[in-house]
C-alpha cells in the first residue's frame, strides 16, 4: 500500500515540513557528492557499537543520522510519508513545537533501534524513525480521514487508523521476524526504530489531545 493523498485539508502552510523536507534533500546531495560516500556515512550516521550513552558527544550521531539516507528510493518513500502526514500533524501542534516533537521523535526512534542492537557496528540512518511518529500523532489527531491509498494498479480509499494500523502492525511483524531470524546482524530496515518512533509520536500526541487543546484544536479542523 501507498498513500497518494489524505482527506485532511490543512488551514496554515506548513513551514516546518517543507524546512525538513529541503534539509534532508540538500543533506542528501552534499552526501552522495561527497568524495568518499562511505567515510561521510559512518562520520554522520548512527553505529551502536560507538554510542556511549554516558557521552554527551555521542549524542551528536543520534541527531544527524535522521538527515541521512542510503538511496534516492530512501529518501523519496520517507519525504512523501512526511509530505502525507506531516502537515496536519504540523497544523494540530504549531510550527516550533512540530519541529521539536520531530526531532525528539527521531532521537526516540534511534534510541529504540540501539536497544536491540547495541553490538551492531553497521550504520543506521533515515528520516523514518522521526516520521513513524509524525504518523503515529496522525493516527491520534486524524483516526477519522481517510488516505486515498494505490493498491497494485487500484487506488482506493481506505480510512487512516486501518492504513496506519495495518503499516504498524508489519513493523511490529518485521521487527519480531529480526529477532527470531537474527537477521539484526545484517543490518536492513530499520524496524524497532519504526517501532520506536510510532509509539513516541502516539503517546505525545495522546498527552496532547487530552491536555495541551489538541481535541479541540482537531476538532476545528
Amino acid at each position: 500500500m501507498f498513500p497518494i493523498q489524505d482527506s485532511t485539508p490543512r488551514k496554515t502552510t506548513p513551514f516546518i515540513n517543507y524546512f525538513l523536507i529541503t534539509v534532508n534533500f540538500i543533506v542528501f546531495i552534499i552526501e552522495i557528492t561527497a568524495p568518499d560516500f562511505d567515510q561521510f556515512v559512518t562520520m554522520y550516521a548512527f553505529v551502536p557499537a560507538k554510542f556511549n550513552p554516558a557521552n554527551v558527544s555521542s549524542y551528536q550521531s543520534v541527531f544527524t543520522s535522521m538527515f541521512l539516507h542510503g538511496s534516492f528510493l530512501h529518501i523519496l518513500s520517507n519525504m512523501w510519508f512526511l509530505h502525507i502526514f506531516g502537515d496536519n500533524v504540523e497544523d494540530l501542534f504549531g510550527h516550533l513545537s512540530y519541529l521539536i516533537f520531530y526531532l525528539l521523535g527521531g532521537m526516540a526512534a534511534i534510541l529504540a533501534q540501539y536497544a536491540f542492537t547495541i553490538n551492531s557496528t553497521i550504520p543506521t540512518l533515515g528520516a523514518s524513525g522521526a516520521i513513524s511518529g509524525v504518523i503515529g500523532a496522525y493516527l491520534v489527531f486524524f483516526r477519522k480521514s481517510t488516505i486515498e491509498t494505490l493498491i497494485i494498479f487500484f487506488i482506493v480509499e481506505i480510512p487512516s487508523w486501518f492504513f496506519i494500523g495495518y503499516w504498524f502492525f508489519l513493523q511490529i511483524v518485521s521487527s519480531i521476524g529480526a529477532i527470531v531470524t537474527n537477521s539484526l546482524r545484517f543490518g536492513g530496515t530499520a524496524y524497532f526504530a519504526h517501532v520506536g518512533g510510532f509509539l513516541f509520536g502516539f503517546l505525545i500526541a495522546l498527552v496532547f489531545w487530552f491536555i495541551g487543546g489538541g481535541k479541540r484544536k482537531a476538532e476545528m479542523v
